[in-house]
């Protein structure tokens, strides 16, 4: 690995508590490859401490001290999004995300109900009746862009939780924690701009949930998409 940094997950960008937001994650190591990256996480990546970045072209690893906390490579991503809901859609999905009523992680930075606009994404999915998908509206703050669109951590971190709320509710006594995360972006998120998010469930192996999750204009043009698996681990992980 020849180049050599350090990064810090600060602490508003959280998934559980004392761990950053898997997608937020995935997201900045992403950064340091080129095109589309499949990023897997080996476990929690601390909060507002440095965190060592190796990389070259095509791989790059994020430890803290001695303990790998996520891997990734340049990969490819052959996944085709369902059609969009449409705007309307989405906003009656989302009333209905059953986020609003019980979260496992209320301040997450990505779903978190309590984080307030331009704080969090506050991006709440819930189910389209008729449809095996959930959706939310989200217009992305402007915290949160720069002179280009959405920065690319900002969506990856958008991609990680609709993928999530669309497998299902963990076991009792578990969590449902993201395990592998990659993302494609194809066309620039505007922030100001209204836009869809789906997940759509796609597989599930023993402890494994796969899903999609995707991005679209407010006219349906997919932005961008994503493949992430989740993982089946006792409620205790969270703590």
């Amino acid at each position: 690995m020849a180049l050599l940094t350090t990064i810090r997950i600060a602490g508003r960008f959280c998934g559980p508590p004392r761990f950053g937001n898997g997608g937020y994650t995935c997201g900045r190591l992403a950064g340091f490859l080129p095109g589309v990256v499949v990023v897997r996480l080996r476990t929690g990546a601390p909060l507002d401490i440095d965190l060592r970045v190796e990389a070259n072209g095509t791989e790059a690893r994020l430890f803290h001290e001695a303990t790998l906390v996520a891997e990734a490579r340049v990969a490819t991503l052959d996944l085709e999004p369902p059609k969009a809901p449409t705007v309307d859609e989405a906003v009656a999905a989302s009333r209905a995300a059953p986020g609003r009523v019980a979260h496992p992680l209320p301040r997450c930075f990505a779903c978190g109900p309590q984080r307030e606009a331009g704080d969090g994404l506050r991006i709440l999915p819930g189910p389209i009746p008729g449809r095996e998908l959930v959706a939310a509206p989200w217009i992305p703050h402007a915290a949160f862009a720069d002179g280009t669109g959405v920065r690319p951590e900002f969506v990856w971190a958008a991609l990680d939780c609709p993928s999530g709320w669309a497998v299902g509710e963990a076991p009792e006594g578990s969590a449902i924690l993201l395990g592998e995360l990659c993302a494609r972006i194809d066309r620039p998120v505007l922030a100001g701009r209204q836009h869809v998010i789906t997940g759509w469930p796609l597989a599930a192996e023993g402890r494994k949930r796969m899903a999609g999750a995707a991005i679209y204009s407010d006219s349906g043009q997919p932005l961008a998409v994503a493949r992430a698996t989740w993982i089946v681990v006792p409620r205790t992980a969270l703590d």
